[in-house]
Formats: C-alpha cells, sequence, structure tokens
C-alpha cells in the first residue's frame, strides 16, 4: 500500500482508453484530523445525562466492529459539561480507534441520534471535508475497518497503535458506487438477520411471561414464533446449491437443473445420466447465448459467432456443444473486453471457463456426451459411479455460473414513456427459478428503447440488454408451455429450438434481423 499523499494508477495493459486515476489520501478526504479528548473515565465534573450544554463521552468500547455506535445507557454513559468545543462531535464525522486489537481497526460514522456527544480516550476524529458522497465515505469506512490499515498499528503485540503521521498520508480508495451500493446492500442484509435474531431471543424469553403453564407457553411459541421458524428455514436452504439454481437461475438452466435432480432421486440411472449431460450443455448454451446478444450489443466481433453463423446456413446441423464452448472461450480473452467497464456482464461471462478446474470438468462432460451421441454407452456396471462425477462437474460447472442467480431474464409485456419524467415504466416478467408461470412486476428504465414481447438480461445495477434474435421466448406450440428459444439448422431449415425440452419449430417471418445480428 502506497502512503504517498496522492499518486496516480494506471492498468497495467497500458492502454489509451483506460483513463488515469488519481488516489485520494486522507488528508485531501477530511478537513481536520484530531485525537479525542483525553481525560479519564474517573475524572471528577461529571453531570446528569442529557444536562443543559452537556455531552455524552464516547468510547473505544462504545464502538462497535460492525460500524456501529452503541445507544445510549443512563447506568453506564459518562456526561461532562466542560468539554471543549473543538471536541464535539457533528453528524459525519468519523470515529477512528487508534488503538488496534484483533488486526482490524474500529470505525463508525457519527449520527443525529447519536449527538450530543464527544470522543474521548484512544480514538481519532476525522471530519470530511465538503463534496465527499455518502458513497464514498461508505467505501473508506470499509477500509478503515480493514486489516490493511490494521497492519500499520506499531507497538507491542496487542497493543499497538496508528499513528497520526501514517493516518494522514494514508491512500484511500476511490469513489466507486456500485462496490459502494454493493456494502450497502451487504450490511443491509446483516442488520435484518441481526434483527430477526434478536426477534427470537425475545420470543423465547417471553415464553413464561404468562405465567408456569406449560402448554399455554408451547401454543404462544408455536403461534408467535412461526414466521421466525420459517425465516429460518428458508436461509437454511439457501447453504443447498440446488435451492439456488433452482429457485434463483434463469428459468432454462433451473428446469433443467430440477429434471436433473428428480430423475436423480429415481431408479432410472440411464434417464437420469442423460438428463446430467443435456443440463450441462443447455447451461453452456445458455451462457454462451447471453455473450453473442451482449457482444453484439457492444459492437464486440466474435469469431466463435461466425462459427455459429456457418452452422445456421449450413447443411449438416445446427450449433452444437463445440460452439458453444467456443463462444465462451473466445470472450474470455481480455482484449475482447478491454473497452467495457469492469462491471460490465461479459467480466463474469469471460470467468466461466477461465479456471482450469472447471475447463476440465467442461471437457469430461463433453467427452461423455459426444460417447453418448455415437453409440458408446456407459456399461450399466459403471452407471452409478459415472452418473455421480458427471453430476459432480455439472455442479462445478453450475458453482461458477453462480452470477447467473444476480441477473434476471426478464420478459418485457409492456411499456409506458413518461416524456416529462423521462423513463419508461416496464411490466415485466422475471423468469427465475424452475416454473414459467410468475407474477409481473414493474421497473423503471431511463428510455423508450425498449421492445415488449422481446426478452432482456438485468444485471445487478438494473441495466437491461436486449437478447433478441440471439434468445426469445414464446408459448410452445408443442407442449403448450412458455419456452425460450435459439436458432438452430434441422436437415437444411432454420428453426427455433427450445432450450427447456429440445422441441423445435419453423423459424417464423424473416430472417432479416439474424442477418443484422451476423447469425446468417
Amino acid at each position: 500500500m502506497s502512503n504517498a499523499s496522492e499518486r496516480t494508477d494506471q492498468r497495467s495493459d497500458n492502454s489509451p482508453d483506460q483513463p488515469t486515476v488519481v488516489v485520494p489520501s486522507v488528508s485531501s478526504v477530511f478537513s481536520s484530523i484530531q485525537r479525542a479528548f483525553n481525560i479519564s473515565a474517573s475524572a471528577p465534573g461529571t453531570c446528569e445525562p442529557g444536562a443543559t450544554g452537556a455531552v455524552r463521552l464516547l468510547w473505544l468500547k462504545n464502538i462497535g466492529r460492525d460500524g456501529s455506535i452503541a445507544e445510549g445507557d443512563e447506568d453506564t454513559d459518562i456526561w461532562r459539561l466542560d468539554v471543549p468545543d473543538q471536541y464535539h462531535l457533528r453528524a459525519g464525522d468519523l470515529l477512528l480507534s487508534e488503538l488496534v486489537s484483533g488486526g482490524r481497526p474500529k470505525a463508525a460514522v457519527v449520527a443525529e441520534r447519536d449527538l450530543p456527544a464527544a470522543a474521548a480516550g484512544s480514538i481519532f476524529i476525522l471530519r470530511p471535508a465538503g463534496g465527499v458522497s455518502s458513497e464514498h465515505l461508505r467505501l473508506i469506512l470499509a477500509f478503515f475497518r480493514s486489516s490493511a490499515v490494521g497492519a500499520y498499528a506499531c507497538g507491542i503485540a496487542g497493543r499497538t497503535r496508528l499513528s497520526s503521521k501514517v493516518l494522514h498520508s494514508l491512500a484511500l480508495p476511490t469513489t466507486d458506487e456500485n462496490l459502494s451500493a454493493a456494502i450497502d446492500e451487504l450490511e443491509t442484509a446483516g442488520h435484518q438477520l441481526s434483527s430477526w435474531s434478536a426477534e427470537a431471543t425475545a420470543l423465547a424469553a417471553s415464553v413464561f411471561d404468562r405465567g408456569v403453564d406449560t402448554a399455554d407457553a408451547r401454543q404462544l411459541i408455536i403461534d408467535t414464533g412461526q414466521l421466525t421458524r420459517l425465516r429460518a428455514e428458508a436461509a437454511a436452504q439457501l447453504d443447498d446449491f440446488g435451492y439456488i439454481v433452482r429457485t434463483r437461475f434463469p428459468y432454462p438452466i433451473a428446469l433443467r437443473w430440477r429434471e436433473t435432480e428428480a430423475r436423480m432421486s429415481a431408479t432410472d440411472l440411464g434417464a437420469a445420466y442423460e438428463a446430467v449431460l443435456e443440463a450441462a450443455e443447455i447451461l453452456l448454451c445458455y451462457c454462451a447465448l447471453l455473450v453473442a446478444a451482449l457482444a453484439h450489443n457492444a459492437s464486440i466481433e466474435l469469431a466463435s459467432v461466425a462459427a455459429l453463423r456457418d452452422k445456421l446456413r449450413g447443411r449438416r446441423g445446427g450449433p452444437g456443444l463445440g460452439e458453444w464452448t467456443g463462444v465462451l472461450q473466445e470472450i474470455a480473452g481480455a482484449k475482447k473486453r478491454r473497452t467495457l467497464s469492469p462491471d460490465h456482464p461479459l467480466y463474469e461471462l469471460g470467468s466461466l471457463l477461465s479456471n482450469e478446474e472447471v475447463s476440465d470438468a467442461r471437457q469430461r462432460l463433453a467427452k461423455r456426451r459426444n460417447n453418448r451421441s455415437h453409440l458408446r454407452p456407459v456399461d450399466i456396471v459403471d452407471l452409478p459411479a459415472a452418473l455421480q462425477e458427471s453430476f459432480n462437474d455439472l455442479s462445478l460447472l453450475a458453482s461458477h455460473a453462480r452470477f447467473l442467480a444476480d441477473w434476471s431474464l426478464i420478459e418485457v409485456t409492456a411499456a409506458t414513456w413518461d416524456a416529462f419524467r423521462g423513463r419508461a415504466s416496464l411490466s415485466i416478467r422475471r423468469l427465475m427459478g424452475d416454473h414459467p408461470v410468475v407474477p409481473v412486476s414493474t421497473m423503471v428504465h431511463p428510455n423508450n428503447s425498449v421492445e415488449t414481447g422481446s426478452l432482456y438480461l438485468a444485471d445487478r445495477d438494473h441495466h437491461i440488454y436486449l437478447l433478441r434474435p440471439f434468445l426469445t421466448g414464446q408459448v410452445c406450440p408443442t407442449c403448450r408451455t412458455w419456452s425460450t428459444f435459439h436458432a438452430d439448422n434441422v436437415d437444411g431449415k432454420l428453426v427455433l429450438k427450445s432450450l427447456e425440452h429440445g422441441h423445435c419449430i419453423p423459424y417464423p417471418g424473416d430472417t432479416d434481423t439474424l442477418r443484422q445480428a451476423g447469425l446468417l
């Protein structure tokens, strides 16, 4: 970590497309940095809580590891009238522990509810300069609580301190709204879980508030604790990766996974083995179609998409596992993504097959699929082991595609443009989980270029990307189920093929859109 007051940082590829980034220091972000009021907790001169002009003293013990400041306690708090004005805290001030224990400093931001107060003891008070956003301050707070800052503390083990000199020149993280939003969401989730835990504890403590009758107490706990138990059961299911795939992955993959698990629970091992291999191919197919659509949207040319085009207009059949793999391998190259922002979905899609272990699993699954296609079946004696090994490879592949659980596959059913507000109100169906029947919800979009009836990918930041014509959705005329489709070639004829069940239907309408997208 650099201690220079300011430095510039450039990406290692020295690409002219990457701007120079100025990294701020503590002294450039905070207008004042001072040590807290130095007074002993036992010094005479305390007053009653809330006395006119008095302030509550905040000690290191009042700052939580999670950045919280303890609520006032009349029995333990110390209030004083003789604290100089310069130590009186303001809302927005950042408190940082001078003493470091456990390798990480404590840090918290003062809120209006914490006032009137003054910091006392081994605490630094940092007052932000004007123009520091709340998003940037959130990142700085997380950084101050990190082991990277704790590493600068010096002294005897267990009693190390941060020096004022080091603190002034410490380099801080730059503004990043997406990272700040991610931290805020995580902290919000943590606070929610803590409140549920506190609620469960309070319910357990109240079991005999109405007397000693155990029958009444049991019924009270059953009635009032039902929601808490259901929350815990739902949260526990998230430790099961299969539950995440079935409920949070996009519909085509979630449905295939559900079928795989259902067949594996039965006695037909052959059908289960086939379901595993098909689920793996659909996972790669879906990801490759996302790559093709997003690359087209970003004007990135992929040679692997040209290979898809050759398959679609040829006579030997449509694209398969080899073509889907080729698309994912090509986008894994950093050169193809160099013009994109680091939070673009193509970065995570490019990482899917960049892991050697995942790549090996993909190759094993491809070999098993090819053996099956060329009538080299697994011997019945070896089938149980082959099924388990192939499912393990599928699970590894899906676990490295976990980012799909954060991106929604949506169908836009209606769009209304508000010219005065400059935004569109969209009615959408989020096609996540193993069933296509989902409720309609709404979202706001900043422009009026959204197509009704088309599929989009919505990323973590609620940016949406058109997937047509690479991926489309409609009711399948064969099975009467809403399904997703991609262009395919069967016996030299262009068709739409379903990702969910493999049904093929004649390609509707003209093919100009496919030509414009580079698929014909």
